[in-house]
């Protein structure tokens, strides 16, 4: 997200957590097609302070991102770490969303990774299903705000049948499977799978 472009960054902020034009420009008390306006056309050159201030308030983003000054020193973000594992192996049974402890984050971090501190947890993956991507206790970052399968395909947290796995998502002749990176384990259908968010990033101790 280009720190330099806040037509662009807002453009991405948009695209990346589904929201509307006309729904933002609503939120900030202005026709429906005064962010539009913004992004495409640039009118009006520059967002109002207020209009500013709201918007990165409600992406948790810096208001640099969107034209703003930039700020002298930035407030660290806090990231809740959940007493769950995510199972890279067969299939591993939550114990409940209980916080154990958090991380704090650099929000210059999560800009670049496009995410906001509220929509994340930090999650451990227990197996080797996902071998050589994810290792047996690797930590990753999870964004609950992000459930929506690209072409490409991408890995989520995902919940079956009352097991929390950690998998690969890809669309397979029109449907959505689950596949593991470990050719060891073979893919499933999808369609009894609720995902609960995308992993954006993950952390290794080396041993």
């Amino acid at each position: 997200m280009d720190i330099g472009d806040p037509r662009g960054a807002l453009a991405a902020l948009i695209a990346r957590h589904q929201e509307s034009y006309a729904g933002l420009s609503r939120l900030l008390g202005r026709n429906d097609a005064y962010v539009q306006q913004f992004v495409q056309r640039g009118s009006p050159r520059r967002l109002a302070e207020a209009d500013r201030k709201l918007l990165a308030a409600y992406f948790g983003v810096d208001e640099a991102v969107l034209g703003g000054p930039c700020a002298v020193e930035a407030a660290i973000a806090r990231v809740p770490r959940l007493d769950v594992g995510l199972s890279a192996g067969p299939g591993g049974l939550a114990d409940g969303d209980r916080v154990l402890s958090g991380e704090a984050i650099d929000p210059r971090v999560l800009r670049r990774l496009g995410v906001r501190a509220a929509d994340l947890s930090l999650v451990m993956a227990t197996g080797d299903s996902m071998t050589p991507t994810i290792a047996d206790g690797d930590e990753m970052l999870v964004d609950h705000a992000d459930c929506t399968v690209p072409a490409k395909g991408a890995i989520f947290a995902i919940r079956r049948a009352g097991l929390v796995l950690v998998k690969r998502l890809v669309r397979q002749h029109g449907a959505l499977s689950v596949v593991s990176d470990n050719p060891a384990y073979p893919p499933f259908d999808a369609a009894d799978v609720e995902i609960i968010g995308r992993v954006v990033r993950l952390s290794r101790t080396l041993k």
